[in-house]
C-alpha cells in the first residue's frame, strides 16, 4: 500500500557506454543502464553508434559515452538519433563525452542533433584528448525545439563545454551558455539572431587550415548562416539557421567536403 504523507520521488535514468578499439578490432566494451553502443558492419573504418535508451534527458538524468581508439586506429562514432532534453524541474541532466585518441589515431565524432525543449536543463561537456599526431573531426548541431510541431523554447538552463587537447595541451576550447536570459531578449539577439537551430564542426589535425576553401565551396545550402576559419592546426565552421532541416543537409554537404567523399554514417543518411 501507498504511503500517501510521502511525496514521490521520480525515477533518475544513468547510462554509461565505453568502447574501446586496437587497429580495427574491437578490444573492450561496456554498457551499462540506459546507454548503449551499436557495432554496425562497416567496410574497413568501424563504427560506433551510441544510443540512450531512455529516450531523452531530463533532471539528474546522467549519460556518459567513451571511446578509445590505441594507435594507428580510425573510427567514427556518432549517436543512433537526435538527443532530446525534455523539461526539468530540479537539477541539470548531465552528459560527458570523452574520447581518447593514441598516436596516429584518427575519429569523426559526428554526434545527431541535440534538440532542447521548453524549461530543460542540461550540462554537457566533450573532451577530445588527442596524441600528439592524431587527428579528429568534431560536431555539435542544436536545436530549440521542433518548428514542425510548432514549439517555442523560452525558458531553459543549457551549459555546454567542448574541449580539444593534444599532448595535454589544449587546442580548443569552446564554452557555451544559452538560458533564459539570453533567450528573453529576443529574435534580435546578438546570440542567435532569429536562428533555432546552429551547430560548430572543428577539424583538428596538421594542415587543417588547408581545408577553408573547400568548407566554404561546400556552403551552399539556403537558409543557413554559415563562416569558416582555419588557423593553428584547425578549420572551424559555425553555423545558423532558423530550423533543423536546412541546418542538416548544410551539415551533410560539410562532411561529404571535410572527409573527402566518405558517405556519413548510416543513422546520418535520409
Amino acid at each position: 500500500m501507498f504511503d500517501t504523507a510521502r511525496p514521490l520521488r521520480p525515477q533518475r535514468s544513468h547510462g554509461l557506454a565505453a568502447v574501446r578499439f586496437e587497429a580495427a578490432r574491437l578490444k573492450g566494451l561496456r554498457q551499462q543502464g540506459s546507454a548503449k553502443a551499436l557495432l554496425p558492419h562497416v567496410r574497413d573504418v568501424p563504427e560506433v553508434v551510441f544510443l540512450n535508451t531512455s529516450g531523452g534527458l531530463t533532471s539528474g538524468d546522467t549519460l556518459s559515452y567513451r571511446l578509445d581508439l590505441d594507435g594507428g586506429t580510425r573510427a567514427v562514432a556518432t549517436t543512433q538519433a537526435a538527443e532530446r532534453a525534455y523539461r526539468a524541474e530540479g537539477e541539470a541532466a548531465k552528459v560527458a563525452v570523452t574520447h581518447a585518441l593514441g598516436a596516429g589515431a584518427w575519429l569523426d565524432w559526428l554526434p545527431q542533433e541535440t534538440i532542447l525543449f521548453d524549461r530543460s536543463n542540461l550540462a554537457r561537456e566533450t573532451t577530445i584528448r588527442l596524441a600528439p599526431d592524431a587527428g579528429c573531426l568534431m560536431l555539435e548541431a542544436v536545436i530549440l525545439g521542433r518548428l514542425a510541431m510548432g514549439e517555442a523554447v523560452n525558458n531553459l538552463h543549457f551549459s555546454d563545454i567542448r574541449r580539444i587537447e593534444r599532448a595535454g595541451k589544449v587546442v580548443f576550447f569552446e564554452p557555451l551558455l544559452l538560458n533564459s536570459d539570453i533567450i528573453a531578449k529576443g529574435p534580435r539577439s546578438a546570440l542567435l539572431g532569429r536562428a533555432r537551430a546552429f551547430a560548430t564542426l572543428v577539424l583538428c589535425a596538421s594542415g587543417a587550415e588547408d581545408a577553408v576553401g573547400a568548407v566554404r565551396a561546400a556552403l551552399t545550402e539556403p537558409g543557413v548562416e554559415a563562416a569558416a576559419s582555419g588557423f593553428d592546426g584547425k578549420c572551424v565552421v559555425r553555423l545558423l539557421a532558423e530550423d533543423g532541416w536546412p541546418l542538416r543537409k548544410q551539415i551533410l554537404k560539410l562532411m561529404h567536403a571535410l572527409r573527402r567523399g566518405a558517405p556519413p554514417p548510416r543513422v546520418w543518411q535520409t
